[in-house]
């Protein structure tokens, strides 16, 4: 246990001294064989034996080192402080696995417990070379200009890095106090204003580099083929990403240590586009709403004037279309009524409410641009958004186009009495997706139009003519000629029937129970029911009078009985 000691005792030494001298030099596995049950801890044993020498001989190079050199070492050095500082706090949590009250547990606890007492200040210590380092080479870069300064620009932002790395370091270090039963109070008054200042600085970066990359990007709108301004638009992007996700370290830093973050998790939720569940919290959503509102506010008392008088144009502009909407309507309805191509009503109808649409559609863009909206980019938007929905809307473009052949081949029109894809009406109105039929019970059916275009189509009143076909049976022992006389005398005498084309009325076929009549006048389209029911009626009477029958079916039984012997 000794030997494990001064081991970890100089794993320390070659974090925190530059240029030390192992004090002895031993062989980690054995001294760690004794814990190698309990801990399974052998291949770590030999990991830490190799950081060490790696330290040791790194620490020895380093002053001797050039400027360049130098600088490599020191960065390699961090690496594996922060490789020795993980593997202590490693070998914290493994006390767990040790028997309580067993001598090797208390002594190694007692020996981390003492080793453990001045890391905190030599993080500190670290964090501020660090942070002076990055301040030097700052002051380097405004003299630095093409590759050189792109170095020196990376080789800082390494840097903050690590800074930022020492600060998970720090709080990992605390953890493993608290385990140990450590105070950490006086490291985390040390570490809280730091910490707040170091986010106030990245927050600050981030709101800098937002409100300079709104300038830029104003100037790249003004003159889109500068490549200049187009390249510092990208380097603003990667500086702000760079500084997004250095904050949100340092908010899970903040979380840990239970600290507010609140103004910083409202910064990120502002500007990331890739949101963590760690940075939503209600605290963060409402500080998010109260700066919205604020702006809102400061932006209303601000531009109330230019805004109040943007909303006046706006509606006036929309008002004035409103109303050549409805001339323009008009205008293609007195268009379509004089016009010589005979147009259909249905046709009449999508010209006047396309041509409104259009109307008010410009008006709306008008309207738009008047209050400081580019068209260009809305325009070239709605494109793309109607290509996407077009193609995830065939059956509706099928629609469409069976509207449009409709349209053209006009195969019905307005109050036209159709059958149609197992549905029947009256056609009360259509567009080019749909048809509207009123039935003759008063049910609305919209059918779309690709069902109509796709089936057979039955105009009924298409004609200005239509032939009325009736059918009326007489009993085999009635005068033929007589119910042939009444039914001519019946047809001929309707005011409503045509003279030509004539009337057909013929004996028709010989049924099972009558003779059978078939009447066939024409009348127009329009009076085929009134007509239809005024024959039947009347037909009835005059057959009663005259004592003609009108028989129903019936079938005749003959019964035979056999006589017996």
């Amino acid at each position: 246990m000794k030997t494990l000691i001064k081991i970890v005792a100089g794993l320390f030494v070659s974090i925190w001294i530059s240029g030390y001298t192992l004090a002895q030099s031993t062989d980690v596995t054995d001294a760690l064989e004794i814990l190698s049950d309990p801990l399974d801890i052998g291949l770590m044993a030999e990991t830490l034996n190799n950081d060490i020498a790696d330290l040791e001989f790194l620490s020895n190079e380093i002053a001797n080192a050039n400027k360049i050199d130098h600088a490599v070492l020191i960065y390699r050095q961090h690496e594996r402080s922060f490789r020795l500082l993980t593997d202590y706090d490693l070998l914290v949590g493994k006390l767990a696995d040790l028997s309580d009250g067993t001598e090797e547990k208390k002594e190694l606890e007692a020996q981390l417990i003492k080793l453990g007492e001045g890391v905190g200040d030599r993080i500190f210590n670290r964090i501020d070379e660090i942070k002076q380092r990055i301040i030097q080479t700052n002051a380097e870069l405004e003299t630095l200009s093409g590759g050189s300064f792109i170095a020196t620009q990376a080789y800082i932002n390494s840097m903050e890095a690590v800074h930022t790395k020492y600060f998970e370091a720090l709080a990992d270090h605390m953890d493993s106090r608290k385990t140990l039963g450590m105070p950490v109070d006086d490291l985390l008054n040390r570490l809280t204003p730091r910490l707040y200042l170091y986010a106030e600085v990245i927050a600050g970066r981030i709101e800098k580099s937002d409100a300079t990359s709104a300038e830029v990007q104003a100037w790249a709108d003004s003159d889109p083929d500068n490549a200049d301004i187009n390249e510092a638009l990208k380097k603003l992007a990667a500086s702000h990403d760079m500084n997004v996700n250095r904050l949100e370290s340092i908010i899970l830093i903040f979380d840990r240590l239970k600290l507010n973050s609140s103004t910083y998790k409202a910064i990120m939720l502002q500007q990331s586009s890739n949101i963590s569940i760690s940075i939503i919290s209600v605290p963060a959503i409402i500080s998010v709403l109260k700066d919205s509102w604020a702006s809102v506010k400061s932006a209303f008392a601000e531009n109330a004037p230019d805004m109040f008088f943007r909303l006046l144009v706006f509606i006036a502009v929309l008002f004035v279309f409103r109303i050549l909407s409805r001339i323009t309507k008009r205008v293609v309805r007195a268009a379509s009524e004089r016009s010589s191509l005979d147009l259909s009503e249905l046709l009449k109808n999508i010209l006047v409410s396309t041509s409104g649409g259009l109307v008010m559609a410009l008006g709306v863009l008008m309207a738009l641009s008047q209050v400081g909206i580019s068209l260009g980019p809305m325009l070239a938007g709605l494109g793309m958004a109607g290509f996407i929905i077009g193609f995830a809307l065939q059956d509706t473009l099928g629609n469409f186009a069976a509207g449009s052949m409709i349209l053209i081949y006009r195969p019905f029109d307005v109050d036209d009495f159709v059958e149609v894809t197992g549905a029947s009406g009256l056609v009360k109105k259509m567009n080019l997706v749909s048809t509207t039929i009123l039935t003759f019970d008063n049910q609305t059916l919209v059918v779309p139009n690709s069902k109509i275009w796709g089936d057979v189509i039955k105009n009924v009143t298409a004609q200005k003519e239509r032939r009325v076909d009736l059918e009326f049976g007489i009993g085999y022992d009635d005068d033929i000629e007589l119910a042939e006389r009444v039914l001519t005398e019946i047809v001929s005498e309707h005011e409503k029937i045509l003279k030509q084309p004539e009337p057909l009325i013929h004996l028709h076929t010989l049924g099972d129970s009558s003779v059978n009549f078939i009447v066939r006048p024409w009348t127009k389209t329009e009076n085929y029911w009134g007509v239809y029911w005024d024959l039947m009626r009347e037909v009835k009477l005059r057959f009663d009078r005259e004592g003609i029958s009108i028989p129903y079916p019936q079938r005749d039984v003959h019964l035979y009985t056999e006589k017996g012997d």
